[in-house]
């Protein structure tokens, strides 16, 4: 009899352990269900800042100032004073022609010069007396001013064989070389001006009204990638163009570490309005069907879609003008698996 019941004891303990092992796995299998329902998204808060709406365009770098220097008299290239490359100041000397020719002719002219003077103080002295007619007295005077004016060509020419650059900037083009036989108005150099640059975009008319003169520009190179310099609108022409239906607008920089170079391809935007302390969001959470603009805002681990009336963008973000305030969250990926009421599992819980 105690063996039956010591029997019955242990097939009791046994559909026991049975049950309650049926019933952690349903559990668990509850749980895996529940947590496989969740659906995985990153989210990120109403945020308040500063956002500006742009004017963009492309252009190629200008300098303001550039010279070609051209040589004013004839002769062969005695020395080359500067190169490609060196900065130069106004005045300084580029090049020296041969000036033995006009150094004879300048002393000649003030030779001549001195005799004339003479002749025509004596002249002077002689009229005052009546001693020679008024025809011969103005005879030796305009010989003499003709002759003044002679000498002061002479040293001009003189004064020229040494090629002076008539700017400021760098040396940015060497034409000619030592021993080089040069004629008048021949090309010697190109001296450029590197501050400040300009660009020079086209803007259509219809865009004209959000220009105006001394508006912030902020202008990107290619070829200097990452970096941003900092310009403004200097002018903008009266007049449109009939051809191309647009208004020459001058942007300019004043760019000193000399990183900027004329001829570079730059991206030119003008920005023309800001708002200041507004809604922003990630452009990245916006849903955009049709003419609508919607997205999802999580409350309580759920998932609720909401029309949005947005603004300007500006880098990554985007303004939220309707539909969100300050501190929601809404959803930056994952948004094409969700519904509305989705069931969510935030991802990133640091936002």
């Amino acid at each position: 009899m105690k063996i039956h019941r010591n029997v019955l004891l242990l097939f009791a303990l046994t559909v026991f352990l049975f049950t309650q092992s049926c019933t952690d796995e349903h559990e668990s299998e509850e749980t895996n269900a529940e947590a496989a329902r969740l659906i995985p998204v990153q989210v990120s808060q109403v945020s308040r800042g500063d956002i500006s709406a742009y004017y963009s365009n492309t252009a190629t770098l200008e300098a303001e100032q550039e010279a070609t220097v051209v040589s004013k008299v004839r002769g062969i290239i005695e020395e080359i004073t500067v190169e490609e490359g060196d900065v130069v100041q106004e005045g300084n000397i580029l090049a020296k022609i041969d000036d033995e020719q006009y150094r004879i002719e300048a002393n000649r002219a003030k030779a001549t010069l001195s005799r004339l003077e003479n002749e025509f103080q004596r002249s002077k002295e002689l009229f005052e007396k009546n001693l020679i007619s008024a025809e011969n007295f103005q005879n030796s005077r305009y010989e003499y001013e003709s002759q003044k004016a002679t000498y002061e060509l002479a040293k001009l020419n003189l004064e020229n064989t040494s090629v002076r650059s008539p700017i400021s900037g760098i040396i940015s083009e060497r034409f000619v070389k030592r021993g080089n036989m040069i004629g008048t108005d021949q090309q010697l150099y190109r001296v450029t001006d590197f501050s400040p640059l300009t660009a020079i975009l086209h803007v259509p008319e219809h865009e004209m009204s959000k220009i105006r003169k001394n508006q912030r520009a902020e202008i990107r190179a290619d070829a200097l990638p990452g970096q941003l310099f900092v310009g403004y609108v200097e002018r903008i022409s009266p007049v449109v163009d009939q051809e191309t239906g647009t208004i020459k607008v001058t942007v300019r920089v004043d760019e000193t570490n000399g990183q900027l170079r004329p001829g570079m391809f730059s991206r030119v935007r003008i920005v023309y309005d800001t708002r200041q302390n507004t809604r922003m969001i990630p452009k990245a959470s916006v849903i955009s069907e049709d003419l609508n603009q919607s997205v999802y805002v999580i409350r309580d681990s759920l998932a609720f879609k909401k029309q949005i009336r947005t603004g300007y963008t500006n880098g990554q973000n985007i303004e939220v003008i309707e539909g969100l305030t300050d501190g929601e969250m809404v959803v930056t990926i994952g948004q094409s698996s969700l519904q509305d009421s989705s069931k969510v599992s935030v991802i990133n819980r640091s936002l």
